[in-house]
Protein backbone atom coordinates (compact mmCIF):
# COMPACT_ATOMS: atom_id res chain seq x y z
CA UNK A 1 0.00 0.00 0.00
CA UNK A 2 0.81 3.31 -0.05
CA UNK A 3 2.34 5.46 2.72
CA UNK A 4 0.01 7.87 2.20
CA UNK A 5 -3.43 5.92 1.97
CA UNK A 6 -3.00 5.53 5.99
CA UNK A 7 -3.30 7.92 8.80
CA UNK A 8 -0.36 8.41 10.85
CA UNK A 9 -2.07 9.47 13.72
CA UNK A 10 -2.27 7.64 17.15
CA UNK A 11 -5.69 8.67 18.45
CA UNK A 12 -5.33 5.58 21.05
CA UNK A 13 -4.08 5.03 24.34
CA UNK A 14 -1.17 2.72 24.01
CA UNK A 15 0.99 5.09 21.91
CA UNK A 16 3.46 3.16 20.92
CA UNK A 17 4.86 3.91 17.53
CA UNK A 18 4.99 1.68 14.56
CA UNK A 19 8.23 0.48 13.05
CA UNK A 20 9.61 1.15 9.68
CA UNK A 21 12.32 -0.69 7.70
CA UNK A 22 12.86 -3.56 4.90
CA UNK A 23 13.39 -6.38 7.36
CA UNK A 24 11.05 -7.07 10.08
CA UNK A 25 9.28 -9.18 12.74
CA UNK A 26 7.04 -8.62 15.03
CA UNK A 27 5.69 -10.94 17.85
CA UNK A 28 4.83 -11.57 21.36
CA UNK A 29 8.20 -11.91 22.72
CA UNK A 30 11.14 -9.37 22.45
CA UNK A 31 13.65 -12.38 22.91
CA UNK A 32 11.52 -13.88 20.32
CA UNK A 33 11.60 -10.70 17.75
CA UNK A 34 15.39 -10.76 18.73
CA UNK A 35 15.98 -14.83 17.25
CA UNK A 36 13.83 -13.72 14.29
CA UNK A 37 15.89 -10.23 13.52
CA UNK A 38 19.62 -12.20 14.03
CA UNK A 39 18.40 -15.27 11.44
CA UNK A 40 17.69 -11.82 8.70
CA UNK A 41 20.89 -10.70 9.82
CA UNK A 42 23.05 -13.94 9.46
CA UNK A 43 21.49 -14.28 5.85
CA UNK A 44 18.61 -15.80 6.26
CA UNK A 45 14.98 -14.84 4.29
CA UNK A 46 11.27 -14.11 6.38
CA UNK A 47 10.29 -17.70 6.56
CA UNK A 48 13.53 -18.28 8.48
CA UNK A 49 13.02 -15.46 10.76
CA UNK A 50 9.41 -16.83 11.32
CA UNK A 51 11.02 -19.99 12.24
CA UNK A 52 13.66 -18.99 14.29
CA UNK A 53 10.85 -16.86 16.29
CA UNK A 54 8.64 -19.45 16.54
CA UNK A 55 10.96 -21.52 17.88
CA UNK A 56 12.47 -19.42 20.37
CA UNK A 57 8.55 -18.88 21.29
CA UNK A 58 8.33 -22.29 22.64
CA UNK A 59 10.87 -21.78 25.40
CA UNK A 60 10.17 -18.12 26.02
CA UNK A 61 6.43 -18.02 26.61
CA UNK A 62 5.64 -22.07 27.18
CA UNK A 63 2.20 -21.08 28.92
CA UNK A 64 0.77 -19.84 25.21
CA UNK A 65 2.93 -22.25 23.07
CA UNK A 66 5.17 -25.04 22.96
CA UNK A 67 7.09 -27.97 20.75
CA UNK A 68 3.85 -29.88 21.84
CA UNK A 69 1.66 -27.22 19.95
CA UNK A 70 -0.26 -27.21 16.45
CA UNK A 71 0.72 -24.54 13.95
CA UNK A 72 -0.47 -22.89 10.77
CA UNK A 73 0.83 -20.58 8.39
CA UNK A 74 0.55 -18.39 5.46
CA UNK A 75 3.59 -17.52 3.19
CA UNK A 76 3.89 -15.21 0.04
CA UNK A 77 7.14 -16.34 -1.37
CA UNK A 78 8.49 -14.82 -4.97
CA UNK A 79 4.85 -13.93 -5.60
CA UNK A 80 3.03 -16.75 -4.94
CA UNK A 81 1.36 -17.18 -1.75
CA UNK A 82 0.58 -20.93 0.23
CA UNK A 83 -1.16 -21.90 3.33
CA UNK A 84 0.32 -24.76 5.54
CA UNK A 85 -2.03 -26.78 7.84
CA UNK A 86 0.26 -28.31 10.18
CA UNK A 87 -2.87 -29.03 13.12
CA UNK A 88 -2.26 -32.64 14.65
CA UNK A 89 -5.27 -35.55 14.34
CA UNK A 90 -6.12 -37.45 16.86
CA UNK A 91 -5.31 -41.03 17.80
CA UNK A 92 -6.73 -43.74 15.85
CA UNK A 93 -8.14 -45.28 19.13
CA UNK A 94 -10.05 -42.54 20.31
CA UNK A 95 -13.89 -42.97 19.57
CA UNK A 96 -17.35 -41.77 20.44
CA UNK A 97 -17.88 -44.63 23.02
CA UNK A 98 -14.66 -44.04 24.87
CA UNK A 99 -15.97 -40.52 25.10
CA UNK A 100 -19.01 -41.47 26.51
CA UNK A 101 -17.79 -41.30 30.38
CA UNK A 102 -17.79 -37.48 29.73
CA UNK A 103 -20.07 -34.41 30.03
CA UNK A 104 -18.05 -32.32 27.95
CA UNK A 105 -14.39 -32.96 26.19
CA UNK A 106 -11.82 -32.94 28.67
CA UNK A 107 -9.08 -30.23 28.89
CA UNK A 108 -6.85 -31.87 30.51
CA UNK A 109 -4.78 -35.73 30.76
CA UNK A 110 -4.64 -38.09 27.70
CA UNK A 111 -7.73 -37.58 26.18
CA UNK A 112 -7.40 -34.36 25.49
CA UNK A 113 -4.35 -34.64 23.21
CA UNK A 114 -3.84 -34.91 19.46
CA UNK A 115 -0.98 -35.25 17.26
CA UNK A 116 0.82 -31.81 18.01
CA UNK A 117 2.19 -30.49 14.26
CA UNK A 118 4.38 -27.92 15.23
CA UNK A 119 7.17 -29.33 14.80
CA UNK A 120 6.40 -30.64 11.74
CA UNK A 121 5.56 -27.04 9.98
CA UNK A 122 8.85 -25.96 10.97
CA UNK A 123 10.60 -28.55 9.20
CA UNK A 124 7.99 -28.28 6.19
CA UNK A 125 8.68 -24.59 6.01
CA UNK A 126 12.14 -24.66 6.38
CA UNK A 127 12.62 -27.42 3.30
CA UNK A 128 10.66 -25.62 0.96
CA UNK A 129 11.28 -21.67 1.40
CA UNK A 130 14.59 -21.35 3.44
CA UNK A 131 17.75 -20.57 3.15
CA UNK A 132 19.28 -20.85 6.51
CA UNK A 133 20.71 -24.80 7.58
CA UNK A 134 17.67 -26.29 10.03
CA UNK A 135 19.83 -26.36 13.18
CA UNK A 136 20.59 -22.83 12.74
CA UNK A 137 17.31 -21.52 13.43
CA UNK A 138 17.69 -23.70 16.82
CA UNK A 139 19.99 -21.13 18.36
CA UNK A 140 18.30 -18.99 20.21
CA UNK A 141 16.09 -21.37 21.30
CA UNK A 142 18.68 -23.60 22.40
CA UNK A 143 20.76 -21.00 24.34
CA UNK A 144 17.84 -19.96 26.56
CA UNK A 145 16.50 -23.54 27.10
CA UNK A 146 20.00 -24.19 28.71
CA UNK A 147 20.96 -20.69 29.99
CA UNK A 148 18.06 -19.50 30.95
CA UNK A 149 15.84 -16.62 30.49
CA UNK A 150 14.23 -13.98 32.28
CA UNK A 151 10.56 -14.35 32.79
CA UNK A 152 8.27 -11.45 31.52
CA UNK A 153 5.32 -9.63 33.35
CA UNK A 154 2.73 -11.48 31.72
CA UNK A 155 4.34 -14.88 31.15
CA UNK A 156 4.78 -14.60 34.96
CA UNK A 157 1.58 -13.83 35.73
CA UNK A 158 -0.06 -16.26 33.20
CA UNK A 159 2.70 -19.58 34.69
CA UNK A 160 1.30 -18.40 37.97
CA UNK A 161 -2.58 -18.79 36.84
CA UNK A 162 -2.16 -22.61 35.59
CA UNK A 163 -0.20 -23.50 38.66
CA UNK A 164 -2.83 -24.87 41.02
CA UNK A 165 -4.49 -26.46 38.06
CA UNK A 166 -1.90 -28.28 36.45
CA UNK A 167 0.59 -28.77 39.50
CA UNK A 168 -1.66 -32.15 39.89
CA UNK A 169 0.37 -33.54 37.14
CA UNK A 170 3.92 -34.84 38.13
CA UNK A 171 5.70 -34.46 34.70
CA UNK A 172 4.34 -30.44 34.88
CA UNK A 173 5.65 -30.21 38.66
CA UNK A 174 9.07 -31.18 38.04
CA UNK A 175 9.47 -28.84 34.78
CA UNK A 176 7.95 -26.23 35.19
CA UNK A 177 7.53 -25.83 38.87
CA UNK A 178 10.74 -26.82 40.23
CA UNK A 179 11.44 -24.83 42.86
CA UNK A 180 7.61 -25.83 44.02
CA UNK A 181 6.29 -22.36 42.22
CA UNK A 182 6.06 -20.83 38.99
CA UNK A 183 8.71 -18.07 38.56
CA UNK A 184 8.42 -14.76 39.48
CA UNK A 185 8.81 -11.75 36.73
CA UNK A 186 12.60 -11.25 36.20
CA UNK A 187 13.41 -14.42 37.42
CA UNK A 188 15.63 -16.41 35.80
CA UNK A 189 13.87 -19.59 34.20
CA UNK A 190 16.05 -23.01 32.72
CA UNK A 191 14.72 -25.65 30.64
CA UNK A 192 18.04 -27.92 30.16
CA UNK A 193 15.63 -30.87 29.39
CA UNK A 194 13.79 -28.89 26.76
CA UNK A 195 17.35 -27.67 25.27
CA UNK A 196 18.19 -31.44 24.81
CA UNK A 197 14.70 -32.44 22.72
CA UNK A 198 15.66 -29.70 20.68
CA UNK A 199 18.54 -30.02 20.26
CA UNK A 200 17.44 -33.45 18.61
CA UNK A 201 14.40 -31.77 16.67
CA UNK A 202 17.04 -29.87 14.83
CA UNK A 203 19.67 -32.24 14.54
CA UNK A 204 16.90 -35.26 12.89
CA UNK A 205 14.99 -32.09 11.02
CA UNK A 206 12.17 -33.16 13.03
CA UNK A 207 11.98 -36.47 12.69
CA UNK A 208 12.55 -37.39 15.66
CA UNK A 209 9.36 -36.38 17.05
CA UNK A 210 7.69 -38.36 15.15
CA UNK A 211 9.62 -41.36 14.08
CA UNK A 212 12.46 -41.75 16.49
CA UNK A 213 13.02 -41.55 19.90
CA UNK A 214 11.49 -38.63 20.77
CA UNK A 215 8.69 -40.17 18.96
CA UNK A 216 9.25 -43.43 21.26
CA UNK A 217 9.20 -41.77 24.57
CA UNK A 218 5.60 -39.74 23.90
CA UNK A 219 4.06 -43.18 22.99
CA UNK A 220 5.24 -44.51 26.07
CA UNK A 221 4.38 -42.66 28.30
CA UNK A 222 0.93 -42.20 26.81
CA UNK A 223 0.72 -46.21 27.39
CA UNK A 224 2.06 -45.99 30.95
CA UNK A 225 -0.63 -43.37 31.48
CA UNK A 226 -3.68 -45.31 29.69
CA UNK A 227 -3.37 -42.71 27.31
CA UNK A 228 -4.62 -44.02 23.55
CA UNK A 229 -1.91 -42.15 21.65
CA UNK A 230 0.35 -44.45 19.64
CA UNK A 231 3.97 -44.20 18.01
CA UNK A 232 1.77 -44.78 15.06
CA UNK A 233 -0.06 -42.08 14.88
CA UNK A 234 3.09 -39.83 15.29
CA UNK A 235 4.65 -41.49 12.91
CA UNK A 236 1.70 -41.10 10.45
CA UNK A 237 1.44 -37.35 10.96
CA UNK A 238 2.12 -35.01 8.05
CA UNK A 239 1.72 -31.10 7.55
CA UNK A 240 -0.66 -30.38 4.77
CA UNK A 241 -0.14 -27.89 2.29
CA UNK A 242 -3.93 -26.23 1.12
CA UNK A 243 -5.34 -22.92 -1.10
CA UNK A 244 -6.04 -20.36 1.09
CA UNK A 245 -9.82 -19.46 1.19
CA UNK A 246 -10.11 -15.84 0.26
CA UNK A 247 -12.88 -12.62 -0.48
CA UNK A 248 -12.10 -9.55 -1.86
CA UNK A 249 -13.67 -6.95 0.33
CA UNK A 250 -12.97 -3.13 0.14
CA UNK A 251 -10.54 -3.49 -2.68
CA UNK A 252 -8.39 -6.01 -1.41
CA UNK A 253 -8.60 -9.77 -1.14
CA UNK A 254 -8.12 -11.34 2.83
CA UNK A 255 -6.79 -14.66 2.67
CA UNK A 256 -7.60 -17.25 5.61
CA UNK A 257 -6.43 -21.23 5.62
CA UNK A 258 -9.66 -23.49 5.49
CA UNK A 259 -11.27 -25.24 8.35
CA UNK A 260 -10.61 -27.21 10.54
CA UNK A 261 -9.50 -23.42 11.87
CA UNK A 262 -11.77 -20.34 12.18
CA UNK A 263 -10.64 -18.33 9.69
CA UNK A 264 -13.48 -18.74 7.16
CA UNK A 265 -15.81 -16.77 10.01
CA UNK A 266 -13.32 -13.68 9.61
CA UNK A 267 -14.38 -14.16 5.62
CA UNK A 268 -18.35 -14.68 6.46
CA UNK A 269 -18.34 -11.48 8.39
CA UNK A 270 -16.66 -9.23 5.83
CA UNK A 271 -19.05 -10.28 3.06
CA UNK A 272 -21.52 -9.46 5.00
CA UNK A 273 -19.87 -5.76 6.14
CA UNK A 274 -19.38 -5.28 2.38
CA UNK A 275 -23.36 -5.43 1.80
CA UNK A 276 -24.05 -3.56 4.76
CA UNK A 277 -22.05 -1.25 3.27
CA UNK A 278 -19.70 0.41 6.84
CA UNK A 279 -17.29 1.93 5.70
CA UNK A 280 -19.33 5.06 5.58
CA UNK A 281 -19.39 4.82 9.40
CA UNK A 282 -17.17 6.35 12.05
CA UNK A 283 -15.11 3.72 13.83
CA UNK A 284 -15.96 3.03 17.43
CA UNK A 285 -19.31 4.92 16.90
CA UNK A 286 -22.52 2.97 17.69
CA UNK A 287 -23.77 2.55 14.27
CA UNK A 288 -20.05 1.22 13.39
CA UNK A 289 -20.01 -1.37 16.11
CA UNK A 290 -23.82 -2.47 15.97
CA UNK A 291 -23.44 -3.91 11.99
CA UNK A 292 -20.15 -5.06 12.97
CA UNK A 293 -21.06 -6.85 15.67
CA UNK A 294 -24.21 -8.16 13.83
CA UNK A 295 -21.98 -9.67 11.34
CA UNK A 296 -19.71 -11.60 13.31
CA UNK A 297 -22.64 -13.28 15.05
CA UNK A 298 -23.97 -14.65 12.01
CA UNK A 299 -20.24 -15.94 11.05
CA UNK A 300 -19.93 -17.26 14.93
CA UNK A 301 -23.08 -19.05 14.07
CA UNK A 302 -21.85 -20.50 11.00
CA UNK A 303 -18.39 -21.76 12.63
CA UNK A 304 -20.44 -23.62 15.87
CA UNK A 305 -22.90 -24.99 13.15
CA UNK A 306 -20.56 -26.19 10.39
CA UNK A 307 -17.02 -26.15 11.18
CA UNK A 308 -14.83 -29.23 11.44
CA UNK A 309 -12.11 -31.25 9.81
CA UNK A 310 -12.76 -30.79 6.25
CA UNK A 311 -13.41 -34.00 5.26
CA UNK A 312 -15.94 -34.14 7.88
CA UNK A 313 -17.73 -31.06 6.63
CA UNK A 314 -21.11 -31.77 5.34
CA UNK A 315 -20.69 -28.53 2.80
CA UNK A 316 -17.94 -27.12 0.78
CA UNK A 317 -16.08 -24.32 2.74
CA UNK A 318 -16.98 -21.90 -0.14
CA UNK A 319 -20.56 -22.76 0.28
CA UNK A 320 -20.62 -20.36 3.36
CA UNK A 321 -19.27 -17.73 0.61
CA UNK A 322 -21.66 -17.60 -1.92
CA UNK A 323 -23.30 -14.59 -3.25
CA UNK A 324 -26.55 -15.82 -2.98
CA UNK A 325 -26.11 -16.47 0.91
CA UNK A 326 -24.60 -13.49 2.02
CA UNK A 327 -27.33 -11.51 -0.08
CA UNK A 328 -29.66 -13.48 2.54
CA UNK A 329 -28.35 -13.17 5.36
CA UNK A 330 -27.44 -9.40 5.20
CA UNK A 331 -30.80 -8.92 4.87
CA UNK A 332 -31.62 -10.27 8.44
CA UNK A 333 -29.38 -7.59 9.53
CA UNK A 334 -31.06 -4.32 10.88
CA UNK A 335 -29.70 -1.41 12.13
CA UNK A 336 -31.68 -0.60 14.69
CA UNK A 337 -32.34 -4.11 16.15
CA UNK A 338 -30.26 -7.00 17.75
CA UNK A 339 -30.75 -10.18 16.31
CA UNK A 340 -30.70 -12.32 19.46
CA UNK A 341 -30.38 -15.68 17.77
CA UNK A 342 -28.27 -14.64 14.76
CA UNK A 343 -29.58 -16.50 11.46
CA UNK A 344 -28.26 -19.74 10.14
CA UNK A 345 -26.28 -19.10 6.35
CA UNK A 346 -28.53 -20.04 3.80
CA UNK A 347 -26.49 -23.22 2.77
CA UNK A 348 -27.72 -26.63 0.52
CA UNK A 349 -27.09 -28.64 3.41
CA UNK A 350 -3.75 -18.88 24.24
CA UNK A 351 -1.99 -18.95 21.63
CA UNK A 352 1.17 -17.12 20.23
CA UNK A 353 1.50 -14.92 16.59
CA UNK A 354 3.85 -13.50 14.65
CA UNK A 355 5.12 -12.24 11.11
CA UNK A 356 8.03 -11.63 9.04
CA UNK A 357 9.27 -9.79 5.52
CA UNK A 358 12.43 -9.33 4.08
CA UNK A 359 13.80 -7.18 1.74
CA UNK A 360 13.18 -9.54 -0.99
CA UNK A 361 9.29 -9.28 -0.46
CA UNK A 362 8.43 -12.30 1.43
CA UNK A 363 6.27 -12.46 4.03
CA UNK A 364 4.95 -14.85 6.61
CA UNK A 365 1.73 -15.08 8.94
CA UNK A 366 2.65 -17.77 11.22
CA UNK A 367 0.71 -19.10 14.43
CA UNK A 368 0.81 -21.78 17.07
CA UNK A 369 -0.65 -22.99 20.08
CA UNK A 370 -1.16 -25.32 23.42
CA UNK A 371 -4.81 -24.29 23.07
CA UNK A 372 -5.24 -23.39 26.76
CA UNK A 373 -2.15 -22.09 28.63
CA UNK A 374 0.11 -24.95 28.83
CA UNK A 375 -1.87 -27.63 27.51
CA UNK A 376 -3.18 -30.90 29.00
CA UNK A 377 -1.09 -30.56 31.92
CA UNK A 378 0.83 -33.75 30.65
CA UNK A 379 4.60 -33.15 29.97
CA UNK A 380 7.13 -35.97 28.58
CA UNK A 381 9.47 -37.08 31.12
CA UNK A 382 12.95 -35.94 30.32
CA UNK A 383 12.15 -33.86 27.38
CA UNK A 384 10.17 -30.28 28.70
CA UNK A 385 7.53 -31.95 25.70
CA UNK A 386 4.30 -30.00 27.37
CA UNK A 387 1.54 -32.06 25.00
CA UNK A 388 -1.50 -29.42 24.14
CA UNK A 389 -4.77 -29.76 25.08
CA UNK A 390 -6.07 -29.69 21.15
CA UNK A 391 -8.87 -32.12 22.00
CA UNK A 392 -10.77 -30.27 23.74
CA UNK A 393 -11.89 -28.60 20.65
CA UNK A 394 -14.07 -31.45 19.48
CA UNK A 395 -17.87 -31.29 20.44
CA UNK A 396 -19.81 -34.57 22.06
CA UNK A 397 -22.55 -33.47 20.39
CA UNK A 398 -23.94 -36.85 18.37
CA UNK A 399 -24.05 -36.55 14.54
CA UNK A 400 -22.13 -33.21 14.65
CA UNK A 401 -18.92 -33.08 11.81
CA UNK A 402 -16.58 -31.86 14.67
CA UNK A 403 -18.01 -34.97 16.43
CA UNK A 404 -14.80 -36.40 18.50
CA UNK A 405 -13.94 -39.68 16.85
CA UNK A 406 -11.15 -41.58 15.74
CA UNK A 407 -7.88 -39.70 13.21
CA UNK A 408 -9.57 -36.94 13.06
CA UNK A 409 -8.20 -32.85 13.22
CA UNK A 410 -10.71 -30.76 16.24
CA UNK A 411 -11.94 -27.77 15.80
CA UNK A 412 -9.34 -24.68 15.81
CA UNK A 413 -9.23 -20.91 17.33
CA UNK A 414 -5.85 -20.74 15.75
CA UNK A 415 -5.69 -18.74 12.15
CA UNK A 416 -2.87 -16.97 10.31
CA UNK A 417 -4.43 -14.01 8.30
CA UNK A 418 -2.90 -12.51 5.11
CA UNK A 419 -4.20 -9.30 2.94
CA UNK A 420 -3.19 -9.07 -1.06
CA UNK A 421 -4.39 -6.30 -3.82
CA UNK A 422 -4.01 -7.61 -6.99
CA UNK A 423 -0.61 -9.59 -7.38
CA UNK A 424 0.91 -7.97 -4.41
CA UNK A 425 1.01 -8.32 -0.62
CA UNK A 426 -0.57 -6.45 1.23
CA UNK A 427 -0.69 -7.37 5.07
CA UNK A 428 0.64 -10.26 6.75
CA UNK A 429 -1.35 -9.89 10.38
CA UNK A 430 -3.36 -11.96 12.81
CA UNK A 431 -4.62 -11.74 16.66
CA UNK A 432 -3.63 -14.57 18.86
CA UNK A 433 -6.16 -15.19 21.90
CA UNK A 434 -9.24 -18.12 20.92
CA UNK A 435 -12.47 -16.83 20.28
CA UNK A 436 -11.28 -13.39 19.73
CA UNK A 437 -8.76 -14.17 16.58
CA UNK A 438 -11.31 -14.23 13.82
CA UNK A 439 -13.73 -10.97 15.52
CA UNK A 440 -10.04 -9.64 15.81
CA UNK A 441 -8.97 -10.12 12.05
CA UNK A 442 -12.13 -8.61 11.25
CA UNK A 443 -11.53 -5.44 12.97
CA UNK A 444 -8.24 -5.05 12.01
CA UNK A 445 -8.89 -5.40 8.52
CA UNK A 446 -11.88 -2.54 8.35
CA UNK A 447 -9.67 -0.48 10.35
CA UNK A 448 -6.91 -0.29 7.74
CA UNK A 449 -8.89 -0.13 4.93
CA UNK A 450 -11.79 1.07 5.13
CA UNK A 451 -10.41 3.82 7.13
CA UNK A 452 -6.61 3.81 6.95
CA UNK A 453 -5.69 3.46 9.88
CA UNK A 454 -2.00 2.70 10.53
CA UNK A 455 -1.65 -0.98 11.82
CA UNK A 456 -0.11 0.34 15.24
CA UNK A 457 -3.26 2.27 15.47
CA UNK A 458 -5.36 -0.18 14.13
CA UNK A 459 -4.34 -2.70 16.94
CA UNK A 460 -4.05 0.18 19.99
CA UNK A 461 -7.95 0.68 19.33
CA UNK A 462 -10.58 -0.81 21.54
CA UNK A 463 -11.84 -3.89 20.64
CA UNK A 464 -15.32 -5.37 20.62
CA UNK A 465 -15.75 -9.34 21.71
CA UNK A 466 -19.21 -11.55 20.68
CA UNK A 467 -19.10 -14.51 23.03
CA UNK A 468 -20.03 -17.97 22.16
CA UNK A 469 -23.44 -17.22 23.65
CA UNK A 470 -23.67 -13.95 21.29
CA UNK A 471 -23.15 -11.41 24.22
CA UNK A 472 -21.59 -8.61 23.58
CA UNK A 473 -17.99 -7.62 25.64
CA UNK A 474 -16.90 -3.56 24.51
CA UNK A 475 -12.72 -3.23 26.11
CA UNK A 476 -12.58 -0.22 27.41
CA UNK A 477 -11.83 3.06 25.48
CA UNK A 478 -15.42 2.54 23.83
CA UNK A 479 -17.47 5.12 24.64
CA UNK A 480 -20.33 5.40 27.25
CA UNK A 481 -22.65 6.48 24.37
CA UNK A 482 -21.82 3.78 22.53
CA UNK A 483 -22.59 0.91 25.08
CA UNK A 484 -25.49 2.64 25.92
CA UNK A 485 -26.86 2.60 22.28
CA UNK A 486 -26.12 -1.15 21.79
CA UNK A 487 -28.13 -1.70 24.57
CA UNK A 488 -30.63 0.77 23.36
CA UNK A 489 -30.70 -1.83 20.45
CA UNK A 490 -31.32 -5.04 22.33
CA UNK A 491 -27.61 -6.47 22.39
CA UNK A 492 -26.59 -8.07 26.00
CA UNK A 493 -23.91 -5.44 26.88
CA UNK A 494 -20.94 -5.27 29.45
CA UNK A 495 -17.58 -3.50 29.61
CA UNK A 496 -14.28 -5.31 30.11
CA UNK A 497 -10.75 -3.68 31.59
CA UNK A 498 -8.59 -6.48 31.40
CA UNK A 499 -6.14 -7.12 28.17
CA UNK A 500 -6.61 -10.84 28.05
CA UNK A 501 -10.74 -11.28 26.78
CA UNK A 502 -9.26 -9.27 23.32
CA UNK A 503 -6.03 -10.97 22.46
CA UNK A 504 -3.17 -9.72 21.45
CA UNK A 505 -1.99 -8.66 17.37
CA UNK A 506 0.95 -8.63 15.23
CA UNK A 507 0.83 -6.69 11.74
CA UNK A 508 3.36 -6.32 9.17
CA UNK A 509 1.94 -3.89 6.17
CA UNK A 510 3.76 -3.83 2.55
CA UNK A 511 4.78 0.13 1.32
CA UNK A 512 6.18 0.83 -1.33
CA UNK A 513 9.95 0.70 -0.48
CA UNK A 514 9.68 -1.62 2.83
CA UNK A 515 7.20 -2.46 5.84
CA UNK A 516 5.32 -1.02 8.56
CA UNK A 517 5.38 -3.34 11.32
CA UNK A 518 3.17 -3.20 14.54
CA UNK A 519 3.13 -5.28 17.94
CA UNK A 520 0.10 -4.88 20.13
CA UNK A 521 0.10 -3.22 23.88
CA UNK A 522 -1.83 -5.83 25.62
CA UNK A 523 1.38 -7.99 25.13
CA UNK A 524 4.88 -8.34 26.19
CA UNK A 525 5.74 -8.00 22.09
CA UNK A 526 7.83 -5.76 20.47
CA UNK A 527 8.31 -5.05 16.34
CA UNK A 528 11.46 -4.53 15.60
CA UNK A 529 13.81 -4.26 11.68
CA UNK A 530 16.82 -2.82 10.03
Amino acid sequence: MQSTDLSWDLPYASQRDPVFARNVVATSQPLATAAGIQALRDGGNAIDAALATAITLTVVEPGSNGVGSDAFAIVWFENQLYGLNASGRSPRLWNPEHFRKYSAMPRLGWDAVTVPGAVSAWAELSSKFGRLPFERLFDSAIHYAQNGFLVGRRTAALWKAFQPSLGQFEGFRKHFLPNGRAPETGELAIRRELAQTLKLIAESNGESFYRGELARRIAEQSSQDEGLLRYEDLAEHRAEWCDPLSIDYSGITAHEIPPNGQGLATLIALGLLDRLNTRSLEPDSPDWTHLQVEAMKVAVRAAIDHFADLRAMRIDPKELLASSALDRAAETISMEVANQTPCKLPTSSDTVFLCSADEDGNMVSFIQSNFQGFGSGIVIDGTGIAMQNRGAGFTLESGHPNQVDSNKRPFHTIIPGFVTRGNRPELAYGVMGGHMQHQGHVQMITRIFDHGQNPQAATDAPRWHVTPEFDVVLEKGFSESTQNELLRRGHSVRMHEGAGLFGGAQLIARLEDGYCAASDHRKEGLAAGY
